[in-house]
């Protein structure tokens, strides 16, 4: 581990894959400060980020964006130091020569609860936006999407990927037509 004075460039850092032979994410990471960069199955540099629970938000970004959560790079460090943090952000996305897809425009889906209202159905759309429907009734309709898009997200992960962990959605924000896990 380098000092936090001597921070890793991005290159000179391994790729780790985001779900190992175990089915697990890097476990090594859980509670550790850090920068992570997230890439796709081509190692692409997809997003650069950090947190103070690295092995929490790699999981957050799986759920968030499973196609493009491959492989990461993680630089972590002892103490919490915003400047730290976003100097070796700022400088992991100048080495790489151009913004990541996850950094620019597309930030929110990486960095917010998913919100299925915009990506129901046009069937889920009509039953929704019905003017005979009171407010329970949309409630309903709403977690009934966050429901089939949640299957969707464990199929692809559980089944597609070979997650081995279980993944929990907030049963509360579901009603709110958001997904974010608890």
């Amino acid at each position: 581990m380098a000092f936090e004075t001597n921070l890793s460039s991005l290159a000179s850092l391994e790729y780790i894959p985001y779900i190992d032979d175990r089915g697990q994410l890097p476990e090594q990471f859980q509670g550790k400060i850090g920068v992570y960069a997230i890439f796709d199955q081509e190692k692409v540099l997809q997003f650069v980020g950090y947190s103070r629970d690295v092995y929490l938000s790699l999981k957050q970004h799986l759920v968030r964006q499973p196609q493009q959560c491959y492989w990461v790079k993680v630089q972590t460090i002892e103490r919490p130091s915003r400047t730290i943090l976003e100097n070796t952000e700022n400088a992991w996305i100048a080495e790489n020569g151009s913004m990541p897809w996850g950094n620019g425009d597309n930030k929110e889906k990486w960095t917010h609860p998913i919100d299925v209202k915009v990506i129901m159905t046009p069937e889920e759309q009509a039953k929704y936006l019905n003017p005979a429907n009171d407010e329970l009734a949309q409630i309903k309709i709403i977690k009934n999407v966050a429901r089939r898009v949640e299957a969707e997200i464990s199929t692809l992960l559980l089944e597609g990927r070979g997650l081995q962990m279980q993944i929990r959605f907030n049963p509360k924000l579901k009603e709110e037509g958001l997904l974010d896990l608890k």
